[in-house]
């Protein structure tokens, strides 16, 4: 019987329209959780797709020895597709030239992602090929070609073999970002290296060892693979682990995506609780009736439940539907600027969106249920007895508990989710104070003539429970859409920051004491804007405090090696000055552009190895450089900004120490695209120095920000929609409420102009204070945010505190007034009419 009466009353309703805004806010949670959610993990996986290719592979082993060949093996059992590198330095001979080479053999499967590129010309355009090295054969880069004056035909000697180069390697996608790989690069096919002897003892070899395939399959031929491994000889990696500009950038993408999401699931939930308070108000007369009639409370609550149900049911399906065209039309409109995997479908979003839908629908909806339930049969006589429950504590700890699990269960960031929910409630626990000071105000302006503004302090004063329920609404809406905002612009100005116009695409290295001057005059002749250049020596980190640190040299040495502190396990860049360079900031210490003679030699540490090496100030390092040895203070830790591709160094000295060492410099240049064929002359005068093309790296690194700086765009406008249609949500929630007021004022004879202007300038007052404490709110929330979790500098947003307070009285203003135009413009019979 009961479930007969919630059909009959769901499918009555339904016609009449009343429930209207439960199904909307129920549509409106599933359809932006769904297509954000679902936008996010496409966009997400065809980001990680394109910036594979930066190491070749989903993912990589990295070894110093061979590995099992019962690992590779085993890989094929989990459906992965592998291939392999082999990597070492070695001289590479052609007649009387010789010159230091990154020899890198690998087998025929190379590369599983990305492409490698060959030229027709030293240092000419890239062109893909899908051939691999031919045994017998190698590849030589065109700076190898420069300086070892090659031709294509000619042979070279690498180790005991002779090879004959075939062509003109331009590109490889696993080539690194770092400006001192200043080797350059001979391909050739693994089959060769064996009669090379260039592995044998003393050697230093890096096996890479790539594998792709799906994320689950990756995922547990890792958990297979793990027990096996020695953390000193093996590492597993993957392009979320990368560190370069492009690894970041990917990754805090990846956090803003998630960001969003959180952000839609939050507006979703507000929309609901809006929605399901309203339903439960406008449901108060019925069940007094039906309780009058004989109904037990048992039998209206099984009635009530069933209809949420049917309501909750109905909202899934048609929010799917509505997400799942959304994104799809966001995707299809994006596909020619931004990559978006359109083929692949993922459950978890699905999931998510129809489990926000059931949880906000259930738990949004249970304290006004319960106040429903708890409608006295009295009510029928007395319209002024509303329900007997009033705990607005179990209400908050609903909702907050509602919403703090969803954005648990989604994120499974704990950190994420603690900071929005702490900045949320930061926020309502203002907003409530903010009530108390409108309603002192509304008191003292709410009397006397009777006025618009009168009249709007006047309602905001007498509905002060409602406006405050509406003024946390609107404010957590706004603070959302500004975290979103603000997030978005900080992170797409920081990837532009990264490489801006004029970004030095060339780097020369090895450049002498003697040539530095003719080669400045040289770039200024030829009109080409070059950087700073700085001094550069290698040498190796051997002692801290004359306590020795492992250097980890060759392997017959490795048992030795292993003794004493921790140590770079390589040769370190050095560099002095006495002008700190930009982009590295002073953390502890001072700068030692004040030091006097007599004084120890002092030493800048970047923060990052001082505290991986135990570095602390006062320590002193002790270098070995060829037969030179340098003993320096450290007097300074610096705070380095690796994402830009300039030169930058672990460890800066103070020129005194390197006063009787020999210098060779390095320094980057930009020259722009249409003048790339003049490369090889512009370098020809100075054949000795090392050259080496950055320009496709840039290339590519811009062509992924651009791709995530336009998505980025396209979720805040998905948001902001969100947004928007939340605010609409609420507006019409109190349209009920606000009849009667308009039906009682039109019968006293107001005039319509000054009831029209008064619940215009209401939501004024009402959005200009949510903008405000919005605006507040969402500094502490991105102090958090950014500090905590994107790594990023925070900075006050002083523009906002103007601009939120103008924009959400503008908006809530304008929203306010098209929501209660229709009844604004009714006379008072047709108002009267609607009441009964």
């Amino acid at each position: 019987m009961a479930f007969n009466l919630a059909w009959r009353l769901f499918k009555h309703e339904a016609r009449r329209g009343e429930l209207t805004i439960i199904l909307l806010a129920i549509i409106l949670a599933v359809a932006s959780v769904l297509s954000l959610s679902l936008f996010s993990e496409r966009l997400q996986q065809a980001l990680t797709d394109r910036s594979a290719e930066f190491i070749a592979a989903d993912s990589q082993l990295r070894a110093r020895a061979p590995v099992d060949p019962l690992w590779i093996e085993e890989a094929s059992k989990y459906n992965l597709s592998t291939a392999f590198q082999l990597s070492t330095r070695s001289m590479v001979f052609a007649g009387d030239e010789l010159a230091l080479s990154d020899v890198r053999a690998v087998d025929a499967a190379y590369p599983l992602k990305g492409s490698v590129k060959l030229a027709d010309i030293p240092f000419g355009e890239g062109i893909v090929t899908s051939q691999s090295v031919p045994a017998g054969e190698v590849w030589a880069d065109s700076r190898l070609m420069q300086v070892l004056a090659l031709n294509i035909g000619d042979e070279v000697e690498v180790g005991e073999a002779k090879l004959k180069v075939t062509q003109i390697l331009s590109e490889i996608p696993d080539a690194g970002f770092s400006v001192f790989n200043t080797d350059p690069t001979l391909l050739m096919n693994q089959l060769d290296i064996e009669q090379t002897k260039i592995t044998g003892p003393g050697s230093r070899v890096r096996y890479k060892y790539y594998f792709t395939g799906e994320p689950s399959d990756l995922d547990d031929y890792y958990n297979w693979l793990r027990p096996q491994m020695n953390r000193e000889v093996h590492r597993w990696t993957s392009i979320e682990d990368d560190e370069s500009a492009i690894g970041n950038s990917i990754a805090r993408a990846e956090e803003f995506f998630l960001l969003a999401s959180l952000l839609a699931i939050v507006l979703a939930a507000v929309s609901i609780a809006v929605a399901a308070q309203r339903f439960s108000q406008r449901h108060f007369d019925p069940v007094a009736i039906m309780k009058t009639l004989g109904a037990g409370k048992s039998m209206v609550r099984t009635i009530y439940l069933i209809q949420i149900s049917f309501i909750t049911l109905l909202g899934i399906v048609l929010g799917s539907i509505v997400g799942y065209l959304i994104q799809q039309a966001v995707a299809v409109g994006l596909q020619g600027q931004v990559e978006v995997a359109l083929n692949t479908w993922y459950w978890r979003p699905l999931g998510i969106a129809v489990f926000t839908g059931v949880t906000c629908a259930l738990l949004f909806s249970l304290y006004p249920l319960l106040q429903l339930f708890s409608v006295p049969p009295l009510r029928v006589l007395r319209r002024d007895i509303s329900s007997t429950v009033s705990s607005k504590v179990l209400q908050f700890a609903l909702s907050g508990g509602a919403v703090f699990l969803l954005m648990w269960v989604y994120s499974g960031n704990l950190k994420i989710s603690g900071i929005l929910f702490a900045g949320g409630i930061v926020l309502v626990a203002s907003l409530l104070l903010m009530t108390h000071v409108l309603i002192i105000v509304g008191r003292k302006l709410g009397s006397g003539s009777m006025g618009a503004w009168t009249l709007a302090w006047a309602r905001i004063r007498r509905r002060a429970m409602g406006n405050s329920v509406q003024l946390i609404s609107f404010a957590i809406t706004i603070m959302l859409l500004l975290v979103v905002l603000v997030m978005r612009n900080d992170l797409v100005k920081q990837w532009r920051d990264q490489l801006p116009e004029g970004t030095p695409n060339y780097f020369v290295a090895n450049i002498t004491e003697a040539q530095k001057e003719g080669l400045k005059e040289h770039f200024t002749a030829n009109n080409v804007s070059y950087e700073k250049f700085y001094p550069v020596a290698r040498g190796r980190f051997v002692a801290i405090n004359d306590d020795k640190v492992r250097t980890d040299v060759t392997k017959e040495g490795e048992e030795a090696a292993n003794d004493g502190r921790q140590g770079l396990g390589r040769e370190a860049n050095l560099s002095w000055t006495t002008v700190l360079q930009s982009g590295n900031e002073i953390v502890d210490g001072k700068w030692h552009d004040n030091w006097q003679e007599g004084e120890p030699v002092p030493l800048s540490v970047e923060t990052e190895i001082a505290g991986r090496l135990n570095i602390e100030l006062g320590d002193t390092l002790t270098f070995n450089l060829g037969s030179e040895i340098i003993n320096a203070e450290v007097t300074s830790m610096r705070k380095v900004n690796w994402q830009t591709l300039q030169p930058n160094f672990f460890f800066v000295l103070h020129p005194k120490a390197m006063e009787n060492f020999s210098a060779t410099y390095i320094t980057s240049f930009n020259l722009d695209e249409s003048r790339k064929n003049e490369i090889a002359a512009l370098m020809a005068p100075f054949a000795s120095v090392t050259l080496f093309d950055v320009d496709a790296r840039i290339n590519q690194v811009r062509e992924i920000i651009d791709q995530v700086s336009m998505a980025v765009e396209f979720i805040l406008i998905l948001v902001l929609v969100a947004g928007s249609l939340v605010l609409v949500a609420q507006v019409q929630a109190s349209m009920d409420e606000r009849l009667e007021e308009l039906a009682i004022l039109r019968t006293l004879g107001l005039k319509g102009i000054s009831i029209r202007f008064s619940v215009i300038n209401e939501f004024f007052i009402i959005g200009g204070v949510a903008g405000l404490m919005a605006a507040l709110a969402n500094e502490f929330s991105l102090y958090l945010l950014q500090t905590l979790v994107f790594q990023m500098p925070f900075s006050l947003h002083f523009e906002y505190w103007i601009i939120a307070p103008l924009v959400g009285a503008l908006v809530v203003g304008l929203l306010g007034a098209l929501s209660c135009w229709r009844l604004l413009s009714l006379n008072t019979a047709h108002l009267l009419r609607k009441m009964v």
